[in-house]
């Protein structure tokens, strides 16, 4: 039923001729050539199991492979095809690490495809997903670009790693079929978070809320941050199977910077208006 529907919307959206540029990138972004397998252009389509080229451990169970999703998450369980996000607090989705589960769709003219791999990266061996120039449900000529990167500790303990998000521009939240007009904004807006266990598990401020997470948003994902002096990069760090202080707060842009005397601007982003 959700394939029909999204079908028929995608037909309307086709024959709309709706364009809406982009805005500015944070470039936090790095090392993204190192991914290179590929997941074909698709709409709401994942991987079989791809290793990730270490062992996690995930609430004490180690997994060495994961499902790369389209809509902007991996699992380890099962694949996922859903496409409108909902709260993860429940683990119905088992574990999920989401740097922005949306209504990603691939098969947009002008979207990159969703690249992932494992490489070595700075002496440790990292498994990475690519949502570059990736486009919405909707046949719209609008991208965003974000970045996971999950890192082996195993110099740590067993199992342990870092997970890291990175994101440049975010220009839409949510798709057609998830209750968006035309133009990327509204309807179910994007989640991003993890859950690994009952008690390891939580979402970015700004998750769900409409026109929190994109460029302008007061929870706009490039320009805060979290364990990190980068804006648009989020770190955590699991151990022993869960996440290291797993109530994670954004910090904005250092209030100081505007006192540098280097032309930066505290610029306020009117939240862009759709007709209706």
């Amino acid at each position: 039923m959700q394939s029909i529907l999204k079908q028929s919307l995608l037909a309307i959206a086709m024959t709309s001729g709706l364009l809406l540029a982009g805005q500015a990138s944070a470039g936090a972004i790095h090392d993204s050539g190192l991914f290179t397998s590929v997941l074909p252009a698709n709409d709401d389509g994942s991987t079989g199991l791809v290793s990730l080229g270490f062992t996690a451990n995930i609430n004490s169970t180690n997994y060495t492979q994961t499902y790369v999703n389209n809509n902007g998450n991996i699992t380890f369980n099962n694949p996922l095809s859903t496409f409108t996000p909902s709260a993860i607090s429940s683990g119905a989705f088992g574990p999920i690490i989401a740097p922005f589960f949306a209504d990603v769709d691939t098969r947009a003219a002008g979207s990159s495809t969703v690249n992932y791999g494992s490489a070595s990266l700075g002496g440790f061996t990292v498994f990475g997903v690519n949502y570059i120039h990736v486009g919405v449900f909707g046949a719209q000529p609008i991208f965003n670009d974000f970045q996971m990167i999950l890192t082996d500790r195993s110099d740590i303990a067993a199992g342990d790693f870092d997970i890291q998000f990175n994101y440049d521009t975010i220009v839409w939240e949510a798709g057609t079929a998830s209750g968006a007009p035309s133009g990327g904004l509204g309807g179910t807006s994007a989640l991003v978070g993890y859950w690994t266990s009952a008690t390891s598990n939580a979402t970015l401020p700004g998750s769900l809320v409409n026109g929190a997470l994109v460029n302008g948003g007061p929870n706009a994902l490039i320009t805060h941050s979290l364990n990190s002096n980068i804006l648009g990069q989020y770190n955590f760090q699991v151990r022993n199977g869960a996440v290291v202080n797993p109530n994670p707060t954004t910090v904005p842009e250092p209030e100081s910077l505007a006192l540098l005397g280097i032309g930066l601007a505290a610029a306020a982003f009117a939240r862009r208006k759709r007709a209706a």
